[in-house]
């Protein structure tokens, strides 16, 4: 099974030491123009007006200091992308506190969707940086449209079997979309707040604290050594380890469409 992660905003500080940022050694390296394009395009925009920068990156008066961050892209020290990645879902998936079968695990099925990187493995050393998925760089476009076709040739072969459990975040899903027969292998989860225990009506739609829930479960998944190959197998998986999971209300699926899953708490 491959889970789909989105990056998040939040980074760990830049080590005072440490090797620099080697593209060419990164996990998927027929990735290795786009990305180096993408960090050419990054460096020059921050070196060039650090104000400029700042409105075109969205950072507020208060984040200024990640125009310096991206500035040292191909100098700061790098480390692996399981400590640059700070957010809820990553504080939550506490990564390094797996014990070492359900961290290999996680080396070989999480992928990482970054608007600077593409996709990574969590073992990838990267520095970090400050790049939403939304941004629209001057020189490139859209990140959507940079990493199209790129990440759908890679994307073909990873996901040529197996189930795909997709946590990305709007931003970060438009990068690559699975169709086809990978869509029908494709699972996507919506947070569900049940706030009357027993009464459907009484649920909402979690937003900041879905990533706390995503990351929960995925730890839980990697601990538990499972390995389901189908939707239904995921849905059982994931009652058995506590979980209360349903599909989502609506018209029936379409073939060529990812399954929709809600995972419905009581508390966050």
């Amino acid at each position: 099974m491959l889970i789909l992660l989105p990056p998040s905003e939040g980074k760990a500080p830049v080590p005072s030491r440490g090797r620099a940022l080697d593209v060419a050694g990164l996990s998927f390296p027929e990735l290795a123009r786009p990305r180096l394009a993408l960090v050419d395009a990054l460096v020059g925009l921050c070196s060039a007006d650090p104000d400029h920068a700042r409105d075109v990156l969205g950072l507020s008066p208060g984040l200024a200091g990640e125009v310096e961050v991206n500035r040292r892209l191909l100098t700061a020290p790098a480390r692996p992308a399981a400590d640059v990645y700070t957010g809820v879902l990553y504080e939550a998936l506490r990564l390094d506190t797996l014990p070492v079968a359900a961290r290999r695990r996680a080396n070989r099925s999480l992928l990482v969707f970054s608007g600077l990187w593409g996709m990574l493995r969590v073992g990838d050393r990267i520095p970090p940086y400050r790049l939403s998925g939304d941004v629209v760089l001057p020189e490139l476009g859209t990140l959507t449209a940079h990493w199209r076709d790129p990440l759908a040739a890679s994307m073909a072969t990873v996901t040529a079997t197996g189930l795909v459990l997709d946590l990305r975040s709007s931003s970060y899903a438009g990068l690559w979309r699975p169709s086809g027969a990978v869509a029908d292998r494709t699972v996507t989860l919506r947070v569900l707040q049940e706030r009357r225990p027993g009464d459907p009506t009484s649920r909402s739609v979690v937003s900041h604290f879905n990533k706390a829930t995503k990351g929960r479960l995925v730890r839980d998944l990697l601990l538990s050594g499972a390995d389901p190959k189908t939707p239904a197998q995921l849905l059982k998986t994931l009652a058995t380890l506590g979980y209360v999971v349903e599909p989502t209300p609506g018209p029936s699926r379409k073939p060529g469409r990812a399954h929709p899953f809600d995972v419905v708490v009581a508390d966050l």
